[in-house]
């Protein structure tokens, strides 16, 4: 297990005093953080091949996709890949675009992953947004748990909504003026709020 983000002690605090439910959950997961890799290469990968498709289904092709790799996932050995090779894996052949484009983005020094860095979130979730095959959901992801932004709010996120409705005991999808409510009251720590939330209907701690 990996340090926590800087933040993530004075996020806890913060949390607990704020809300009763999320003083339970702080206390009933004290056993993990949140993780970074500190891989946005790697990451983005991932994201492109688990989108659409059950966790179980996206550990099978990304351990495939792995292989191929030689367990170097990197844009060098991704781009050295032919399209039928990473179709094998089960990728669909948007997917294979998306991380084939991803590859000779980050060759060619198209994509700069240190620009994020110095952008607020929106911006950053924009500039993301910008490769194929990565939308809102995905960006935010990789702002949460790759560059471990501390106010990242995943409203997209089925999992995010199905914990705040099990928490809360509010109706499947929560309204939407209940989880901005939520944003507001966890505000500047959402990622964190969001991490214990999804530790509370799955007990294995995310790694993305």
């Amino acid at each position: 297990m990996s340090n926590p983000p800087i933040y993530w002690n004075k996020a806890k605090k913060y949390l607990s005093q704020k809300d009763v439910k999320m003083k339970h959950l702080i206390k009933k997961y004290s056993d993990a953080n949140l993780t970074t890799r500190k891989d946005v290469f790697f990451s983005l990968c991932k994201s492109i091949i688990g989108q659409q498709i059950s966790v179980a289904a996206a550990n099978s092709v990304f351990l495939k996709f792995k292989k191929k790799c030689k367990n170097k996932i990197n844009p060098k050995n991704v781009n050295s890949l032919k399209f039928q090779d990473l179709k094998k894996c089960g990728l669909s052949r948007q997917k294979v675009r998306g991380i084939k484009e991803l590859s000779k983005k980050f060759l060619n020094k198209s994509f700069n992953p240190k620009l994020i860095n110095k952008m607020n979130d929106e911006k950053a979730i924009e500039y993301l947004s910008e490769l194929r095959q990565i939308g809102r959901w995905s960006a935010e992801m990789i702002l949460l748990f790759t560059f471990n932004r501390s106010n990242i709010w995943p409203i997209q996120d089925i999992g995010l909504l199905r914990a705040i409705s099990k928490n809360y005991n509010k109706k499947y999808f929560p309204p939407k003026k209940f989880v901005n409510s939520l944003k507001i009251k966890y505000s500047p720590y959402c990622s964190v709020a969001t991490w214990y939330l999804w530790r509370s209907i799955d007990d294995e701690p995310i790694q993305y």
